[in-house]
């Protein structure tokens, strides 16, 4: 259970969650998309109060989420999966430019999309579900765990790409396992430990701090 954590973001951020396993970061994604359950507290998004909304409500007033199993359609190709994500999006100019934005920001899902998604890789899916929730030109991106169970190469890769999406002006909170990259990758962190708040401030900060490095990020 997460008690009396309380999370900001802010255009032009990239925040991060780190902590460690069980420490309530994927269910803070979740109670903010309305997927969990939030017994008090507040959801705002832009000042507007979002908490009693429902996700499909939640995502059509501007929130992005992309969770970290199941975020793809398989049997879809890729270009499918992409045009299912434009579902908020009614004109098919509007649509066309998103998707030559996305083959843009991703060039394998150009290169892949008649593939169904069920052939790509890990790290092409993870990227197909960023585009797919981009397509309905949310406000905010929720993203869990992007990189979990992937490659070097590949988590160096996506990040770069994150951090080209926040450029864009989408704010990002991000969750995620691998705590020093996220952190070196973000402007501000969190770090929850058993459900939580620890500690919050600068990424640079946080990744400075000895004692957390040691007993949280597991580095010496």
């Amino acid at each position: 259970m997460v008690q009396g954590v309380s999370l900001a973001l802010a255009r032009g951020e990239i925040v991060a969650v780190v902590g460690p396993n069980g420490s309530g970061k994927s269910t803070v994604l979740k109670a903010i998309m309305g997927l969990a359950a939030l017994f008090e507290g507040r959801v705002t998004l832009e000042g507007r109060d979002v908490t009693h909304a429902n996700p499909e409500e939640k995502a059509r007033l501007g929130l992005g989420y992309v969770p970290q199993v199941e975020n793809t359609f398989p049997d879809l190709t890729v270009l499918e999966n992409l045009e299912m994500g434009a579902y908020a999006v009614a004109s098919s100019e509007e649509r066309r430019d998103d998707l030559a934005r996305m083959f843009a920001l991703f060039p394998i899902l150009s290169e892949r999309k008649r593939q169904p998604a069920s052939t790509l890789s890990g790290g092409e899916r993870q990227m197909l579900a960023i585009a797919r929730a981009l397509m309905a030109r949310p406000r905010v991106l929720l993203l869990d765990e992007p990189t979990a169970a992937l490659a070097p190469r590949m988590v160096g890769e996506l990040f770069r790409r994150i951090k080209e999406i926040r450029d864009s002006g989408v704010p990002i909170l991000l969750v995620e396992q691998h705590a020093k990259g996220a952190l070196q990758l973000a402007d501000r962190g969190y770090v929850l430990v058993a459900g939580q708040r620890a500690m919050e401030g600068r990424g640079a900060d946080i990744l400075a701090n000895e004692d957390l490095k040691r007993v949280f990020l597991g580095q010496k």
